[in-house]
Order: C-alpha cells, then structure tokens, then sequence
C-alpha cells in the first residue's frame, strides 16, 4: 500500500481536474526501479505483483490517491497558449518519504483528460523507455531531475504515424509545478489563486522564501545551478517551453531530449526545432526568458508596481553571474581544477578545439583523466598545445573522473533498445539501462556503450512522441 498524503489537491477548485486513469488492456511490466522505490519507502515486491501494477497500469486507484490532472498555461516556442495542462497523465497523489522529504506519483501516457485537447492521451513505448534510462542517467550524475519509478507495457496499440506499442511511465517528482502553472492563473488576472500557489509552492520547495520576490531568487538560483549541469553534460533538453521548466529546478519532461556526440555549440536535435531556439548553447539564454516570465507572473503580489518590476527585473539579471560561476564550476571539475580562474579560458579553449574538429563530447573530457582524449582530435598539434597548459594546472584524476561519465545514453543506443523492446526484446534495454545509472563505472563488457556512433549510426534528429 501507499501512504498517500496530497497537499496539490487540497488546494482550491481550478487548479486541476479531478479524472481517474484511463484501464488498459492487458499490462505487463517493463521495468520496475527498485531503488527508487526504496528511496519513497514502497514495498517494490508489492509494486511489482498484481495490485501494484493495477495502480502502474491505471487500472486501479489505490486507497488515499486522489487522481487529478494539473492545469497550466504555457510559451511554446515563444507563443503563449492560455490552456495547456495535463493532456496524457495523472497525477496520482504524493507520498513523504521515510526522511521527510515529498514527492509526486504521476501516470504518464494514461488516458485522456480534459486538457487532452483531442489528443488520447496515451504514450508509446518509445518514449517511455528513453525517459526511464536518461532520467535515471541525470539522477546518478547529480542533476536535479524527476525519475521513473516504473514502465508497464499496455497491451495496446497507440496510433500516431504509425500503429506501436503503448505503455504508461511512473514518474516521480518533487512536483509537478510549472512556470506555465503560474502564467495559467496570471493571464486570468486571478491573484488569489496566484497568491495560494505561491504559498503552496514556498511551503513545499523554498521554506526559508520570505515572499513572492524571494521564491523568485529561490528558483532563478537552483535553474541556474540545474541548466549549468546539463550543458556539463552536453545534454539538450530540445523543448524548453515555460510548461517545462519546473519550479522545484528539477529536469522535466524528457521528450526529444539528447546528448551531443560531436561537440558543437549550435546542436539541435529536436525535430520541432527547426529554428533552433533550443540548441545546446541557447539553453541558458532560454532559461533567462522563461524566469522573466515567472517574474511577470509574481509581480502583482510584491506590492507597488515600479518598485516590483525593478525588484523582479533584479532578480532574473541575477541568473547571469549565478550561472557562470555554476558553469566554470562544472567545467572546472571536468577539468581536474578547482581554481574557477583557471578553469574558464582553458575549458573555453577546449570546447573552440572540439568544436573545430567536432571532437566527441564525453569521450574528450572522459579521456583526459587517461590520456586518451587526445585520440578523438584528427588534428592533434592544437590539443597538445592546449594539454601543456593544462597540464600545468596540476589537474586532479579523480576530480575529472567524478565530473566525466565514461558513457551517456548515446542516441543510437538508445534506439536500438526501443527497436529491440518493441519486438519483444528488453535485453538491450536493461544493459543500457544498467550501464547508464552506472556512467562511472568502467565495467568490461561496456565498451562498446562508450563508443562514439559510426556514420551510419548518427542519430540526427529525435521527437516528442506525443
């Protein structure tokens, strides 16, 4: 059973829809992440037998959960959309962990809601199994992130281009309040509700905030910690609309999210961006505009206007020196150096090098620890250079071997298990899978998850798979 405890439904009418998940046909267990359910305080043997996959499945809803789908606005690319909400997935409740802290149990992929907006609110197995490995990959890194407690396969079939395979995703999350969250009641002038959220969200993320203003430098603060991580990582999250940026600075909604083979700056992989608003280094930038949207969101409740703006506006110019002091941090590490000085022109160096011979991204700087990150340049006089004064840093190994994963969920690899799964297979899944939530570990056996892709293997582009 599950101690069910929920403070979002509690919260006055408007916020949500009250809906149950939609049955499917004949579930079947996919993956069950025994540590995660561990770390909620959950019987994974009772998750994993029959009740627990009803409730995995939305077959059945548990004693204590109230299922509701959350309400929220949102900038898509730019362009605002009054209504947009839980469209395919039900928040089931939250439960507090053994140590306190509070987290959301969310259906994805489990039927239509009244936000579905014609949709069917279901997922494919596709993206379900490429959110349950990268979440899962950016938790035992160290990024803030929601994660992926289960994937149920449906026994059905979910028609988008073609018919495939449907499945449901159990995410788990510090909540699933969004800045669209805060636009959906700020376009509607409704302060009160406004007001209430923001109570809500300080209680629960921010308890030491003292105000609207300072829930805003709260969240300016951990986004620019959180974005900073990722561009460590050469990760691109691909849709970074104000509906997916969470207000807890946790990594939301891993659609055609990817990780960079070949370094360079302006990498896209989304198939929606085709302006490349999301690029890997636009990310930072992007955050900046979605916090000055939470920022007109929260300035009716600071009191006199002008002085609100000049205070909010403050506020959102902070993520700036926040984020590079989080980035030469970050890069300082991959480095091996602790002097962010040092840090930033010799990693700027680097990148400039990578991305003049599109070196690869993570096996450059996970091979700077051995010695092997020079046999990913064709060209090697410029690295060499560059490894002489880097070298005279005194840069530590283990520091770098901390920072650098060995391997990231690769692209290709990633497709290849969902290939496999949906025949029948989940053998490549659970490898890369177990491979993945150990990115430090140099595991025989593994190298060839390490590897750069061939020609033939480079993925070009990625897709939501609403």
């Amino acid at each position: 059973m599950i101690p069910f405890d929920n403070s979002y439904a509690r919260l006055p009418q408007g916020f949500f829809a009250r809906v149950a998940p939609t049955p499917v046909a004949a579930p079947r267990l996919l993956a069950l992440n025994e540590p995660l359910a561990d770390r909620l305080g959950l019987d994974s043997n009772w998750l994993a037998g029959p009740e627990g996959l009803a409730m995995l499945a939305g077959n059945a809803v548990p004693d204590g959960a109230e299922p509701i789908a959350q309400a929220y606005a949102g900038h898509q690319f730019g362009g605002f959309v009054p209504q947009l909400g839980d469209g395919r997935a039900v928040l089931l409740g939250e439960v507090v962990a053994p140590d306190g802290a509070r987290f959301d149990i969310q259906l994805k992929g489990s039927g239509p809601t009244p936000f579905s907006r014609r949709g069917d609110g279901r997922a494919w197995m596709g993206p379900v199994l490429r959110e349950y490995i990268v979440s899962e990959f950016m938790h035992a890194m160290g990024v803030p992130t929601t994660r992926a407690l289960a994937a149920v396969a449906t026994g059905e079939t979910v028609w988008r281009e073609s018919a495939l395979p449907g499945a449901v995703l159990t995410r788990v999350a510090a909540s699933h309040i969004r800045v669209g969250t805060f636009q959906f009641f700020a376009v509607r002038d409704k302060t009160d509700a406004l007001a209430a959220l923001t109570d809500h969200v300080i209680a629960r993320h921010y308890p030491t905030a003292n105000g609207p203003l300072s829930l805003l430098d709260h969240v300016v603060a951990r986004q620019a910690e959180t974005i900073a991580h990722w561009m460590a990582l050469g990760f691109i999250h691909g849709v970074m609309n104000t509906d997916n940026m969470a207000i807890s600075g946790e990594t939301i909604d891993y659609g055609p999210c990817a990780f960079m083979d070949a370094y360079h700056p302006d990498t896209v992989f989304s198939s929606i961006d085709r302006a490349g608003r999301y690029a890997w280094a636009q990310q930072p930038q992007i955050a900046v505009w979605n916090l000055a949207q939470l920022a007109t969101c929260l300035i009716p409740l600071m009191g006199e206007r002008d002085a609100a703006i000049d205070a909010a506006t403050k506020s959102v110019h902070s993520f700036a020196p926040l984020y590079q002091a989080a980035w030469r941090r970050r890069f300082g590490e991959k480095l091996g150096l602790t002097e962010a000085a040092d840090a930033q022109p010799l990693a700027e160096r680097l990148l400039t090098l990578m991305a003049q011979q599109r070196a690869d991204f993570t096996r450059v700087f996970a091979g700077l620890a051995d010695g092997a990150a020079r046999d990913e340049f064709t060209d090697r006089a410029p690295f060499d250079a560059w490894a002489a004064d880097w070298q005279a840093r005194n840069p530590d190994p283990a520091l770098m071997r901390h920072a650098n994963p060995l391997r990231i969920p690769r692209n290709h690899r990633i497709e290849e298990a969902i290939a496999a799964a949906v025949a029948g297979n989940l053998d490549p899944f659970r490898r890369l899978f177990d491979a993945a939530t150990h990115p430090r570990e140099g595991r025989p056996g593994w190298e060839d998850l390490a590897a750069a892709p061939r020609s033939e293997q480079i993925v070009h582009q990625t897709f939501c798979g609403t």
